[in-house]
């Protein structure tokens, strides 16, 4: 194992278009910039793929903006600790970089929410973001039949993406209520952009069946083996529908761990900042999801001015500011339409496993009284995901909060924990 030594002006971590935007505008100032990413290429969930594939025409004029700008990028490392200020450590196949940097700016993004139910944990029962990039990297997928469920605006673009590619989509149940996604589409009708994408999408999905109000409570199959059935609600009546894989995610989570390491403020499930999306660590920014979930628009515009600030250049990050705040109403409006319903509390039954690497289940964490004592006495969120799917499932369903995050953020191999 070898240590690779970098240093920067800025230093980013996460290549997704909060990430890109951010570079962009700190290499326009002629600062040093690098930007960090665990995937093999540029463009995190939402622009997946990079330059070859890029997703859309407004994706495609980011990566030409990026291409012909001075950008160092390190594609396949995790950031997984800090071991002083202004320092941090990568893992990189079986290599370790040093990142050292002046000003550092987190755009790490969000995950899907997942909830647990009787049978979520399945074969073939898949997050809908999950379900999309397995497809996306070669999963045959035409003519299976396919259930989307959960809630936000990635079930429609999930599903629209499936159906684009041969599958059968046989009902997207969305869990919030007909009432709020109805005043969340009125809020649209000022923006042209939205309005028009919210409209493809239902063109493009014509003849597929969408449910609000409705949701999956359980999911079975012969011996357990893989998926066959789900168990759908809505008000008071329940019934089967037969299908290969359930797609099911209920929104977003932002992406805290490494922000909480460093020592940052949250607040609002989100990285606080300040209006030129500085951290309570000083030189630290935040960008995009990981302050809160908002959407692609928010997303880059809290990175060009995130990208300004850190290259000290206020006044022409002053100039987004209304057009941030705009994004800003958006987003609040979104999270308001997609709030989770409290029925959802209620899937789960004292069996239902809620921490997948350690198979813990409901009857086990209800013993305890809080995210510490459940991890001392279950080993709930000490997995291979640290708590990344039960994490977010548990503070759901019993309020409990993430008390303190520790190095490695990812796990790593224990020759890059002692510097070997």
């Amino acid at each position: 194992m070898s240590r690779q030594r970098y240093q920067c002006d800025v230093l980013i971590v996460g290549a997704g278009p909060a990430g890109l935007a951010a570079a962009y505008r700190v290499s326009q100032s002629g600062r040093q910039v690098t930007v960090v990413d665990d995937n093999p290429d540029a463009g995190g969930q939402i622009w997946r793929g990079g330059r070859k594939k890029a997703p859309s025409a407004e994706a495609s004029a980011w990566f030409e903006k990026i291409r012909n700008a001075k950008i160092e990028f390190i594609n396949g490392a995790r950031v997984y600790d800090q071991p002083e200020r202004g320092t941090l450590l990568a893992e990189l196949n079986n290599d370790i970089s040093e990142l050292k940097y002046q000003a550092l700016i987190l755009a790490t993004g969000a995950r899907e929410r997942f909830l647990p139910f009787p049978g979520w944990t399945l074969p073939n029962v898949m997050g809908a973001g999950g379900l999309q990039s397995f497809v996306k990297t070669g999963l045959p997928i035409e003519g299976k039949k396919i259930v989307v469920a959960g809630s936000g605006p990635l079930l429609l673009a999930v599903a629209e993406y499936l159906n684009r590619s041969g599958a059968e989509i046989l009902l997207i149940a969305e869990q919030a209520s007909r009432a709020s996604l109805a005043r969340f589409g009125f809020g649209l009708l000022g923006q042209i952009g939205k309005m028009s994408q919210a409209l493809n999408l239902k063109r493009q999905l014509s003849g597929v069946k969408y449910l609000t109000g409705c949701w999956p409570v359980a999911a079975s199959g012969r011996g357990n083996a893989k998926l066959e059935t789900v168990t759908m609600r809505r008000g008071t009546r329940t019934w089967e529908v037969d299908c290969d894989y359930l797609a099911c995610g209920f929104h977003l989570v932002p992406n805290l761990e490494l922000a909480q390491l460093i020592g940052c403020e949250i607040a609002d499930g989100g990285v606080r900042t300040d209006e030129f999306q500085e951290t309570s660590v000083p030189t630290v920014y935040s960008a995009g999801e990981a302050t809160g979930v908002g959407g692609l628009e928010l997303s880059l515009v809290e990175g060009e001015i995130a990208g300004l600030a850190a290259a000290n250049q206020e006044t022409r990050a002053r100039e987004l500011f209304s057009f941030r705040d705009k994004q800003r109403r958006f987003a609040r409006a979104l999270n308001r339409a997609f709030e989770l319903r409290a029925e959802l509390k209620g899937l789960v039954t004292s069996e239902t496993i809620v921490c997948r690497c350690e198979d813990v289940n409901f009857d086990r964490l209800m013993a305890s009284d809080s995210w510490r004592a459940a991890k001392l006495h279950t080993r709930c969120g000490m997995g291979p995901c640290q708590g990344r799917i039960c994490g977010a499932a548990v503070e759901f369903l019993l309020g409990w909060k993430a008390e303190s995050v520790r190095p490695p953020v990812f796990p790593v191999r224990v020759g890059s924990m002692l510097g070997e």
